[in-house]
């Protein structure tokens, strides 16, 4: 079944499939892409990298198996990877699926790589290659701090929204500042770019007990697949930006000698917890989003086919 069979005044179609970490995206995206017969494109940015498995919550590989998957583990933590790399490399990838097909699906729970494809990214001025190289190094000789200071300072508006414990997103934000003598605010937020696609964007809702309850479940799930053994092994490059991510941090804090791991453990559901709200707050901004619950796959499909 095709979007385009219902109304075929339209080409193609974006099935966006957005929500929190444990709403049950990875289920719900395979069930979305087998009723139209379409293929996935993934907008985690953590699953892209090969070597972060358990703590990044990947389907596995009866799940990859179902449906042709794409943007997993096409990435190793040492490349440099960007929203507005993801940008160009998905929308040429999506050109090719429509030749195939009249619908995708992008799925995914970080809010800047689906706006990236859906709107594309906001273009910056060129960035000074010293002050880049002069922000990571701030950060790996003195840590996050020092950037979120920094960016108080020279935009305070940007500060208010983004994810301060996100080194590359800060590096980013300081570089263009300093390089442009500008907010890197300033140059957000601008004219969407003309895609040859109609996005369908779906949220998925999830009570907050239920919620903290299936984070809490899944944390635990994934120390008993192995997470720390997999964490040990990721040690040495610990430093490397695709593993400032919840879930390794923490270990890597135990690995150190600075907490137990029973404190790890409990900080990485914590810390899951107000991740899962920032995505939230990103998604729900956004008037464009239909909101369903986990269990309304017949819901969701009919409302797909309705707005097609």
């Amino acid at each position: 079944m095709s979007l385009t069979c219902v109304k075929s005044r339209v080409k193609n179609f974006l099935i966006v499939l957005a929500g929190s970490t444990s709403s049950g995206k990875t289920q719900l995206s395979i069930e979305i892409a087998k009723h139209f017969r379409s293929e996935i494109i993934s907008a985690d940015a953590r699953q892209f990298y090969l070597e972060m498995d358990i703590g990044t919550a990947k389907p596995n590989i009866d799940q990859l198996s179902q449906v042709p998957h794409h943007f997993i583990n096409h990435l190793h933590i040492h490349d440099e990877y960007s929203a507005g790399a993801f940008e160009n490399e998905a929308i040429s990838f999506l050109k090719g699926i429509f030749s195939q097909h009249q619908s995708a699906v992008l799925v995914g729970g970080s809010g800047l790589f689906i706006k990236a494809v859906v709107e594309g990214f906001d273009s910056f001025p060129p960035a000074h290659e010293n002050v880049f190289d002069e922000m990571k190094k701030m950060f790996y000789e003195m840590g996050i701090e020092p950037l979120q200071k920094l960016l108080l300072e020279y935009d305070p508006v940007y500060y208010k929204i983004v994810d301060l414990n996100n080194p590359q997103r800060l590096i980013r934000a300081l570089t263009v500042s300093i390089s442009s003598g500008k907010p890197y605010s300033s140059f957000r937020n601008q004219k969407p770019k003309q895609r040859d696609f109609i996005p369908l964007k779906i949220g998925l809702k999830v009570e907050k007990e239920e919620l903290h309850r299936r984070i809490d479940e899944r944390v635990n799930q994934m120390m008993k697949d192995r997470l720390l053994e997999e964490t040990k092994k990721l040690f040495p490059f610990r430093h490397l930006n695709a593993l400032q991510t919840v879930g390794y941090v923490e270990l890597f804090d135990f690995l150190e000698g600075k907490i137990s791991l029973d404190q790890a453990i409990k900080q990485i559901k914590m810390n899951t917890r107000h991740y899962a709200k920032r995505q939230l707050t990103w998604f729900k901004k956004d008037d464009s989003v239909k909101w369903f619950l986990p269990d309304e796959l017949e819901a969701i499909t009919a409302y797909a086919l309705k707005e097609g």
